[in-house]
């Protein structure tokens, strides 16, 4: 009989999260709208002329950076803590401290970013919000 609860049970997923509580990762659409962001986000950077300094220190291929994105977006918004899972605490600083990070280069970012919140998240009050929260966080990587 144990076997038959095993087919029939629900699979484990490793989500450290409280899902009792309200998070903009479920608000905004989940899973699906993450990793939307992070692919608009990359479609971005590489097709607007006045984002090619910023892609110019990504490395290749462009799709393990968006996998990061995704996976660190993932937990930033309380969704699963995909990235700590994979790769440890973000200390997203330190991880970027072998970048010149300016001004010029945080709000090449931004442009990016702002347009794929915009572009997959529906309600403007979630992107307002999402958007003043991630351009602190784009603020502190600055590091010149």
């Amino acid at each position: 009989m144990n076997w038959l609860r095993k087919i029939f049970a629900k699979p484990q997923v490793n989500d450290d999260r409280d899902t009792t509580q309200s998070n903009a990762y479920d608000i905004i659409g989940g899973d699906t709208v993450i990793r939307a962001i992070a692919h608009d986000f990359y479609q971005q950077m590489q097709t607007r002329p006045e984002t090619q300094n910023l892609l110019a220190i990504h490395h290749s291929p462009i799709t393990e950076s968006e996998q990061k994105l995704y996976e660190f977006l993932s937990g930033w918004l309380g969704g699963p803590q995909l990235y700590q899972q994979k790769h440890g605490h973000p200390a997203l600083r330190a991880r970027h401290m072998p970048f010149a990070i300016n001004e010029s280069m945080r709000d090449q970012w931004l442009i990016c970013m702002r347009a794929a919140i915009e572009n997959n998240i529906k309600k403007p009050e979630h992107q307002q919000v999402i958007i003043q929260a991630i351009s602190t966080l784009a603020d502190n990587m600055r590091n010149r």
